[in-house]
């Protein structure tokens, strides 16, 4: 796996300008952050050695190098889900990548139901634990110790001081906000009255099918993690309605200039 990574990293390093200082996973619905960039390479997945190809709605398959915030960051415009049929490893494969081009904070969105029943559809939720319901793991298999250790410490997955600087500019910008527990499942069929009900009751706020490998990936390698979801629908009973993938894109085509501007200045305001 780590020859893999090398000879993809080599590959993205002889087509680009600038070391990242952060990498951005771009979730359904929220690719326009791109706009925002003064892009300097566009890489397509389909050209990137050892990458996968996203296959889903709403993910344009790209690798995007640019200025982001007045800091070199590289986005990932679509994600891989397990649901795909893609191995742990192979969804997690980019996390290790950007990691090796020198990314010092990973930042994950993603567009999730909300069980909590104080949330409303559009609310952004700052991740500040999850819950693996994936019944995997990325770390499954022989152990690399040149990428991390056999047993990562999981207790701060998420980064508690951008955390912090996230709810500090959204309440500067009167953004509505939320801070809560995401519980990843396998997908790719939306939930049961009942699993939503299930899923609040051990603890979770929002449900939706990726990032948790991310995280976990990131926090093997010792790389500061913060993660954002939007609200796109809700798991709460007596508002629980028929939902599709396109009503997800839309929902979170709503709340993206909101994400965008938070991710920005967070950027912006860090010590990456």
């Amino acid at each position: 796996m780590l020859e893999k990574i090398k000879e993809t990293v080599d590959y993205i390093r002889q087509r680009t300008d600038g070391e990242p200082v952060a990498g951005i996973v771009l979730g359904t619905g929220l690719g326009g952050l791109v706009n925002e960039m003064e892009i300097k390479n566009t890489l397509h997945y389909s050209d990137i050695p050892n990458f996968p190809v996203s296959t889903v709605k709403g993910h344009k398959g790209q690798l995007i190098f640019g200025m982001l915030g007045g800091k070199n960051v590289v986005a990932m415009q679509g994600r891989f889900h397990y649901y795909e049929g893609y191995s742990m490893q192979e969804v997690t494969f980019p996390i290790k990548v950007m990691k090796l081009l020198g990314i010092r904070l990973l930042m994950l969105s993603n567009a999730a139901g909300g069980v909590n029943p104080d949330y409303n559809i559009g609310d952004m939720m700052i991740i500040r634990d999850h819950i693996n319901l994936m019944g995997n793991n990325p770390l499954i298999g022989k152990n690399d110790t040149s990428l991390g250790p056999r047993f990562p410490d999981m207790s701060e997955p998420y980064d508690k001081k951008m955390i912090r600087l996230a709810a500090k500019i959204a309440r500067h910008h009167g953004m509505k906000f939320q801070v809560g527990v995401y519980a990843a499942v396998t997908g790719p069929t939306f939930e049961t009255p009942s699993e939503y009900k299930y899923i609040r009751i051990i603890g979770a706020d929002a449900v939706g099918m990726s990032t948790v490998p991310e995280a976990i990936a990131a926090r093997h390698m010792d790389l500061p993690c913060f993660a954002v979801s939007v609200i796109s629908d809700l798991g709460v009973e007596g508002k629980i309605v028929e939902i599709t993938h396109e009503d997800v894109i839309d929902a979170a085509g709503l709340v993206e200039p909101n994400m965008t501007r938070l991710i920005r200045e967070m950027i912006e305001t860090s010590d990456l």
